[in-house]
This record gives C-alpha cells, sequence and structure tokens, in this order.
C-alpha cells in the first residue's frame, strides 16, 4: 500500500508545524512549504530527522510545483496576526488570492482533496452572535483589517468555485481564535502579548475597557477538528472553535493568574474596526465531524505556559513587550 502525500502550505507556522506532525503521526509523506516571512523553520527542525518529512522553501503566490502524486493539499500560507498582516499588507492580499489560486490549480492537476484554512475574521465586527457559518458577515473592505479579511473571503469564494466548476474535493474551515506552543513571543495577538508581558513583569496591555469578548481554543483540539474535517464529506465552510466566550479582560486575569504575575493590567485605544463580539456557532461541527475541544482553557494555558518560559529561558532574557495587542 502507498504512503499517502500531503502538502501543507505554510507548514512552518504555529498552525501549519502541528498539522505536519499530525500528519507524520497519521502515517502520511509531509511535504512542508514556506515562504518564512512569518513562518519559523525552528518549529520544525525537530520533523527534518523523518525520512518522510520534506520541507520547500517556496512563495506559494510565485509557483508551486511538487513531483508524484499528492493526495491532500492543507493550504495554511498567510500571515493570520494582525501585527503581521498589518505590516505585510499585500503579501497577506496575494496569498489570499494567487496562492490560493495557484495552491487550488496543483490540487486539481493532481486530484488532490484541499483544505483551506479561513478564519472567523470572514465575520468581521458581527451582528449576528453566535456566528454560524450561514452568516455573511460584516466587514468594511477598506479598512485596516480588510487586507485579511477579504482576502480570505476571496478564498473561500475561489475554493468554492474550483469545486463546483472543476469538481475538486475541497474543504473549508473557519478558524477560530487559537493559542498554544509554536507562537511567536512578539506575536501581538492576546495570549502571546499578555502572556510575554506578564513573564517580563510588565504592565499587560488590554485595548479598548476589555469587555470585546474571543473564544479561544487549544491547538490540539484545532488539529483534531481539521483531520476530522478533511476527512469527512463536507465541502462547505464548518466553524472550529471553542464556544466558551469570554472578555478579554477575564482573558488577561486568566494569564495573570497562570503565570501568578502580578503585572497591572492598562488599557490603550481599541483599534479600528476591533470585533466587538466573537463565539463561534459549532452546531454544524458537533452533528457533521462528531468534534467539539476537549482541553479546558486553564490546562492550555498550562502547557503554553511552560513552552513560552522554555523559550525565554533558551533566550538566555526576557522578553520585550509587543508593541500592541489585537484580537
Amino acid at each position: 500500500m502507498q504512503t499517502k502525500r500531503v502538502l501543507i502550505t505554510g507548514g512552518a507556522g504555529f498552525l501549519g508545524s502541528h498539522l505536519c506532525e499530525r500528519f507524520l503521526a497519521e502515517g502520511y509523506e509531509v511535504i512542508c512549504m514556506d515562504n518564512l516571512i512569518t513562518g519559523d523553520l525552528a518549529n520544525v527542525e525537530h520533523l527534518f530527522r523523518e525520512a518522510r518529512f520534506h520541507f520547500e522553501h517556496r512563495d506559494v503566490t510565485e509557483y508551486i510545483h511538487v513531483p508524484g502524486r499528492l493526495d491532500a493539499m492543507l493550504h495554511f500560507a498567510s500571515p493570520a496576526s494582525p501585527i503581521d498582516y498589518l505590516e505585510l499588507p499585500i503579501q497577506t492580499l496575494k496569498v489570499g488570492s494567487l496562492g490560493t489560486h495557484k495552491a487550488l490549480g496543483l490540487a486539481h492537476a493532481k486530484n488532490a482533496r484541499f483544505l483551506l484554512a479561513s478564519t472567523s475574521e470572514v465575520y468581521g465586527d458581527p451582528l449576528v452572535h453566535p456566528q454560524p457559518e450561514s452568516y455573511w458577515g460584516n466587514v468594511n473592505p477598506v479598512g485596516p483589517r480588510g487586507v485579511y479579511d477579504e482576502a480570505k473571503r476571496f478564498a473561500e469564494a475561489m475554493t468554492m468555485a474550483y469545486h463546483r466548476f472543476h469538481k475538486v474535493e475541497t474543504r473549508i474551515v473557519r478558524i477560530f481564535n487559537t493559542y498554544g506552543p509554536r507562537m511567536r513571543l512578539r506575536d501581538g495577538r492576546a495570549l502571546p502579548a499578555f502572556m510575554s508581558q506578564a513573564l517580563a513583569g510588565e504592565p499587560i496591555t488590554v485595548f479598548g475597557d476589555g469587555s470585546q469578548t474571543r473564544s479561544f481554543t487549544y491547538v490540539d483540539d484545532l488539529v483534531e477538528g481539521i483531520w476530522r474535517l478533511l476527512n469527512s464529506n463536507e465541502s462547505n465552510p464548518v466553524n472550529v472553535g471553542n464556544p466558551r466566550e469570554m472578555t478579554i479582560l477575564q482573558f488577561a486575569e486568566a494569564v495573570r493568574k497562570v503565570t501568578g504575575s502580578t503585572s497591572p493590567i492598562v488599557h490603550k485605544p481599541l483599534p479600528v474596526d476591533d470585533p466587538k463580539i466573537r463565539q463561534p456557532d459549532i452546531t454544524r461541527a458537533k452533528a457533521l465531524l462528531g468534534w467539539e475541544p476537549k482541553v479546558q482553557l486553564e490546562q492550555g494555558l498550562e502547557r503554553t505556559l511552560a513552552y513560552f518560559r522554555g523559550k525565554i529561558a533558551a533566550k538566555g532574557d526576557k522578553p520585550s513587550a509587543p508593541s500592541s495587542r489585537r484580537g
């Protein structure tokens, strides 16, 4: 029996690296493709000893070629942190459009199943709560966050076009806020910002009054949901996230508690178009995939804290506080 082969774009990123591990554990040959703009080889260097793991340093917006057959493709190439996509707006739009087009073209040529990493950001600043997949969203296309929101909305449209016109087997996962080991210390998202500040003994920065809500999923739960979606027969988008909603202020307090920090919480103005509420309706994930999150927030934070402490110890100093934090 032939070993199955999977291509994971953005495979050296936070989520991509965990997916590389999962597919290796499932017996796949894994091709990890990344241009390392926001990815990090350190996330996958422990996999280089695996004969079934291959790394390709390549920009998916320019060229994709993989010799031989492919059974599956997972398109995770994109800046995902607000700090990254606000600093890399053109690259973000290009990877969502040109990159998705090239990835789908390869999946079509190889007759491979294709899974798109989409995001809860397609809902924008939602007027419906919690957010079901049937909600079309409330997105400002010309605002600063529009480069990411609209790139993912376009990517979804392109994916469905290839499914309908070219009959490509496609899957779309809408990912809600996810955290865990391998997030960058200066990532800019809530958890790495709060945890870095807490461990450095610096003020924890909360934007706005902290009443805006998010729902945080531990990375292992997300990977399980993605695995089940890929192996399902569902071509329409599916939310994969933790329905446990909490305010950003509550989340900051949870991080402060798990780190044992006495850092004060300080407030700064809320960024433009920052969503006020965010909670997934996972009815479809439960019904179609038999999936729901298992890892409790406190348990996930403990695991992530151990990783962050190890990274700080390896650097030999305390992390600098991130320049900003957006949801």
